[in-house]
């Protein structure tokens, strides 16, 4: 009888092992594709920004994944914003506020593990083209981020024989120049040879075997300046006289602080004042338009070679822009200010896992993304970083998140946007206050309404007692205060010599 159960029991035994799978399949982790777009502020399709802007394929991107429509920059300038997502380290802790210097020379960020360095330390490939980092650094200890490194770090691929606007002030600036660049093929153009390379190495990604993942970064140069665009791309805008300018009211700076001139004090990009006086204002509107849809073309160009390589329900897709452009706004051109138009930018993350066509009025930072990808991707966690994982919002766009988006630019400025608010504090203690429900333009200035205590209250209280002080090397668009006068670029200012 013993022997009869025990036979029983094997055979149960043998049928129940037998009924499992041989191998459990280990989940795959998955690609990340990083597109990076430079200067492009909220003239998107999907973020409404301009009534007139085609943007077809950032707008198929949002309709597959989440859009951030409530997403601003830690920096409205490209040195010190690259190097916060890329390092997780605010501007305000690092001291990076300028266009130098290079992350790798500062104390707080030269060992600093970016972003692509801790995906590389859990098994994946890395590799990038185009505008990533600011710059790529001046020695080859300072390009260890990526195993592999394309041809192209940034710029436009030339300039016409000459500045196609004239002469414009504050320094004729080369890169200070709009118009139709006299190609007949985009094949010319840096962001199309960007694009191609990524066509190709998604290419040899597709075919390769080894089940290593890759996180492959793509950066474009445009809409930054000089906007250059072949014929096709303004031609699908209207004439100049039919262009939408963006608001921009004469008496928009009446109740608006004085210092809010010194954080853009003297800059190559022309004010309002010098478009309107040489006819200029709806050209240089169109061709920002241009180079938007060129540039959202050459993202369409990159999301088809996903496809086609069979690679799309593996990999996260990341969009995002460094920091927004004024194009008359508060009277100026450019970035380098704590308003919407200088700050909102679009954040879109698509991929396996991630809701369709959604999106959120969460405030997030552009910090956030380490910790997203880190957390998405199922790498373990990563110490040290100062943004917050929108996991929460990707799985639910509902989804609680009590800390705003912060933009610094130069010690003591800093602007508070939270689902509703705009706040801003000066340097020399001065304030704004806008409330977007009403006034999305941030026309009227609130700060001054004895009403308004509570809301400036709740969110000052997010802004740090003080900023670190600029690293050491610092230059270009510097403003600081010595010996209690304020300073920009080693220059005393003089109230008397403000250009308007």
């Amino acid at each position: 009888m013993k022997n009869i159960l025990k036979a029983l029991l094997v055979a149960c035994f043998l049928i129940q092992w037998g009924c499992q799978p041989a191998v459990t399949e280990e989940k795959k982790q998955p690609n990340i594709l990083f597109i990076a777009i430079d200067d492009l502020n909220d003239w998107v399709g999907v973020l409404e920004g301009h009534p007139q802007v085609k943007t077809p394929n950032i707008d198929r991107l949002a309709a597959r994944g989440v859009l951030f429509a409530n997403a601003h920059t830690q920096s409205p300038l490209c040195n010190p914003s690259r190097a916060a997502i890329m390092t997780g380290i605010r501007p305000s802790s690092s001291g990076i506020y300028n266009l130098a210097p290079h992350f790798r020379e500062v104390a707080l960020t030269r060992d600093a593990v970016t972003l692509p360095q801790y995906f590389q330390q859990h098994g994946y490939k890395t590799l990038s083209n185009g505008k990533i980092f600011h710059s790529l650094g001046k020695t080859p200890d300072q390009r260890t981020d990526f195993q592999e490194w394309g041809p192209i770090g940034g710029g436009t691929a030339g300039h016409p024989p000459a500045k196609l606007v004239g002469e414009t002030h504050m320094g004729n600036h080369p890169l200070i120049d709009w118009g139709v660049y006299p190609a007949e093929q985009d094949s010319v153009r840096n962001d199309y040879k960007v694009a191609t390379w990524a066509e190709q190495k998604l290419s040899e990604l597709g075919q390769e075997e080894d089940g290593k993942p890759s996180f492959m970064a793509v950066g474009f140069w445009l809409p930054h300046v000089p906007l250059f665009a072949t014929q096709k791309w303004f031609d699908l805008y209207p004439d100049e006289a039919d262009i939408v300018l963006p608001p921009a009211p004469e008496d928009d700076r009446v109740d608006v602080p004085d210092f809010a001139w010194y954080l853009h004090w003297y800059l190559p990009e022309v004010r309002l004042s010098w478009l309107k006086e040489n006819g200029q204002w709806a050209a240089f509107v169109r061709a920002y338009m241009a180079t938007i849809s060129f540039t959202d073309a050459q993202v369409g160009r990159v999301i088809d070679a996903l496809e086609a390589n069979g690679l799309e329900d593996n990999t996260i897709i990341v969009l995002w822009s460094d920091h927004g452009f004024h194009l008359g706004e508060k009277g100026i051109t450019g970035k380098n200010t704590l308003w919407e138009r200088s700050t909102h930018v679009p954040l879109i993350f698509s991929g396996p896992g991630i809701p369709e066509g959604v999106q959120t009025n969460k405030p997030a930072e552009l910090l956030d993304i380490y910790p997203t990808l880190v957390e998405w991707a199922g790498l373990p966690k990563k110490d040290g970083l100062e943004g917050l994982s929108l996991v929460p919002q990707l799985k639910d766009v509902n989804a609680p998140r009590d800390r705003p988006a912060i933009t610094t630019h130069n010690p003591g400025n800093n602007s508070v946007r939270s689902e509703h608010w705009r706040y801003i504090r000066y340097a020399n203690g001065q304030e704004e206050l806008y409330d977007h429900r009403t006034d999305p333009h941030e026309h009227h200035n609130l700060a001054a309404d004895p009403a308004m205590k509570g809301v400036i209250a709740d969110h000052a209280k997010w802004l740090r007692p003080s900023d670190a002080p600029h690293a050491p090397g610092r230059m270009h668009r510097v403003l600081e205060q010595v010996d209690g006068r304020w300073i920009w670029e080693n220059t005393p200012i003089v109230w008397e010599e403000l250009i308007k």
